[in-house]
């Protein structure tokens, strides 16, 4: 105790003027204009509680993805019998997974049981009569793997929008089978962000039938190989929409799975936004080969089933570029911007729970919680230095830079503070002073036994440090369990407790031991104020 080296102190102090430089851009009121721009600006995120915002439950339509997969299975087999000159009378998908396909009488069943096997692994024969008639369906383990695939691909494209649309922290979790949790703090357009996340984005590219009768179409008799689909028709004059029916080819020509990037621009004749696409190089081979094939037809433009546009194609395109207009206001066109490039949805999303948190109540939530902060607080801080004498006082001055540095921490790791942290944080208050009863209680049991002060002091930290570790070592895994398996609410106490937890044990056994050291430093102490 007699020497007390000057790296400890150094260090104390650096703890503190960095604790304090990461906690001052937080603090109410904004960063002074004197603040230089070199010193750290991170300011700690606020939970969906705390500022408002918006909560989701949405359910991921798993069956359609199912659907989906069986269709392009239904594609894949059409294009490999005409490609193996397999010859057959019908081909169509059959209820959600299953597959019927009635084959021409002089078809080589032996060569069309091996196309089977090579193009549709994923299939299995129900049953056949051994002649024409076939049925096929997905294998159970693969559909229970796309419907897991379609979960997990469908948290990763949402949380890719999201991150384009700059919301601060959202959670973005699975929960269950096939459903998932969204929490966005501080949105403010709901209707935009909920219109955003639900975007299937589904691009595709179909030529329109000239030659079939869209009159008869309209009537319900659709040619085979086609499909009506409407977009909306604009008079430049008047602005009125109206749906504009289109008579298309059923089969996709180029999917929106080629895509690589997708920008707002704006036309040359109206100056009005539109999305600039680009295409892989397998993508704009396939475009260029399209609009060579198909000079002088339109080809259309469509996005989740609706036309955006049809436009006739002049010559080859090349270069692997395309435009997307459809009268979108920029935010329409930066958002369908942002869903071409985060990528299609695999299936559709249902919102089955949504709660907008106002502001007001957050403001509420901050102002309740930094009073409990400051209530609990301040009673642990009295009852230190009332009966711990001098050293409570102490324990009270590592409490401080406890907090200090938990709010250091949290504005340089840019976590989000949630009302359950702040909770966490009023617990802290008091564990941090644990640590510091436990050293306490055993110098008081060495003075006791007749040791001198600086002797019972040396022991008291030595001796109670085990049990510290201990105690603080198995709250720690239980935070690291919870930040692993919580939701965002649970998580937030889970780092709030995890950080002051690492902390106090350094307040509490380093801090407190350099200031008793400083005090009593080449000093003759007969009796210690505790």
């Amino acid at each position: 105790m007699r020497h007390l080296p000057l790296w400890k102190p150094l260090s104390v102090l650096l703890v503190l003027v960095v604790s304090f430089l990461f906690t001052f851009p937080s603090i109410p009121g904004g960063l002074p204009q004197w603040w230089p721009e070199w010193l750290p600006r991170q300011v700690i995120q606020q939970g969906l509680d705390l500022q408002g915002g918006l909560h989701l439950l949405m359910q991921v339509e798993v069956d359609k993805a199912v659907e989906q997969v069986t269709e392009n299975q239904v594609d894949d087999l059409r294009s490999a019998l005409r490609k193996a000159r397999l010859r057959y009378r019908s081909l169509e998908r059959n209820g959600l997974d299953g597959i019927t396909i009635a084959l021409s009488e002089d078809t080589d069943r032996g060569a069309f049981r091996e196309l089977l096997g090579k193009e549709a692994p994923s299939m299995q024969v129900v049953s056949d009569d051994g002649e024409s008639t076939w049925r096929l369906t997905l294998k159970p383990d693969e559909q229970k793997e796309i419907r897991k695939l379609a979960v997990d691909q469908s948290v990763q494209t949402i949380r890719s929008r999201i991150d384009q649309f700059g919301v601060a922290e959202p959670t973005i979790q699975k929960q269950g089978e096939d459903r998932i949790l969204l929490q966005l703090p501080g949105i403010k357009d709901v209707a935009r962000a909920k219109e955003l996340i639900r975007s299937t984005a589904l691009l595709e590219f179909k030529m329109v039938d000239e030659k079939g009768d869209l009159g008869a179409a309209l009537n319900g008799r659709v040619p085979a190989g086609d499909v009506v689909l409407y977009g909306d028709r604009i008079d430049r004059e008047t602005g009125k929409v109206t749906k504009q029916p289109y008579l298309l080819t059923k089969r996709t020509v180029l999917s929106g799975k080629r895509l690589t990037d997708a920008r707002v621009g704006f036309d040359n004749e109206f100056n009005e936004p539109q999305v600039h696409i680009t295409f892989d190089r397998q993508g704009a081979r396939k475009f260029a080969e399209l609009t060579s094939e198909h000079v002088n037809e339109r080809m259309a433009i469509v996005l989740d089933g609706k036309v955006h546009s049809a436009p006739v194609i002049r010559e080859r395109i090349d270069g692997g570029r395309a435009n997307i207009s459809g009268n979108f206001t920029p935010e329409e066109a930066n958002d369908l911007a942002i869903t071409l490039r985060s990528g299609a949805l695999p299936a559709p999303l249902t919102f089955i729970e949504e709660r907008t948190v106002g502001p007001t109540l957050g403001s509420d939530s901050v102002r309740e919680g930094l009073n409990s902060v400051l209530l609990g607080g301040g009673l642990v801080l009295v009852f230190m230095a009332l009966y711990y004498k001098g050293f409570g006082m102490v324990a009270n001055v590592a409490v401080l830079l406890n907090i200090f540095i938990l709010m250091a921490v949290l504005a340089m790791l840019g976590a989000t503070l949630t009302l359950p942290g702040m909770a966490g944080a009023v617990l802290l208050v008091g564990m941090s002073v644990d640590a510091n009863v436990l050293i306490f209680e055993r110098i008081r049991e060495e003075l006791r036994l007749g040791k001198t002060p600086l002797a019972a002091v040396d022991h008291g930290y030595d001796r109670a440090f085990s049990t510290i570790l201990d105690s603080n070592l198995t709250t720690l895994i239980t935070a690291l369990v919870l930040y692993q398996f919580g939701t965002g609410p649970v998580r937030g106490f889970a780092v709030t407790l995890s950080i002051g937890l690492v902390a106090s044990m350094f307040t509490a056994i380093f801090v407190t031991r350099v200031i008793i050291a400083m005090v009593l430093h080449n000093r003759r102490i007969k009796r210690l104020s505790i």
